[in-house]
């Protein structure tokens, strides 16, 4: 399964080893990571703003992520709607990586529902989904 990880999901696995690091393992062991240069960006900036992690380890991180995941050049999608601006990024990559689920915990994604092709859940929710699945 094509799978986004939202910036706050991936900053949460690192940050604590709850659901969020569940998640971000599973997907990076039996799916496919699907990932832009934005994204890498913003979790690299709240790695450090956010958790405060020094530079070498959010350098870590950043290496693990790309070698692991799918990353695809910024696009624009025109006729998007959502009511951050900042997350039409997230459903460009998704529309155009063809991707299956948006794992976020933003509510201005999570309004907005499943899209004709894409399922737009929290962490609990796909972890729920992956649990169904087996």
């Amino acid at each position: 399964m094509k799978v986004i990880l939202d910036t706050n999901v991936i900053i949460a696995a690192f940050a604590t080893h709850g659901l969020c690091h569940l998640v971000f393992e599973s997907v990076v062991a039996h799916h496919e990571l699907i990932s832009s240069e934005f994204l890498m960006k913003e979790v690299c900036e709240n790695l450090k703003r956010k958790i405060k992690l020094p530079q070498g380890r959010i350098d870590e991180i950043n290496a693990f992520i790309r070698s692991h995941s799918k990353i695809s050049k910024d696009i624009n999608v025109p006729g998007l709607k959502c009511r951050d601006p900042g997350d039409l990024k997230v459903l460009a990559l998704a529309i155009n990586q063809k991707a299956e689920v948006i794992v976020t915990g933003d509510q201005d994604l999570l309004v907005l529902g499943p899209t004709p092709n894409t399922a737009i859940v929290s962490p609990r929710q796909f972890w729920d989904m992956l649990r169904e699945r087996k």
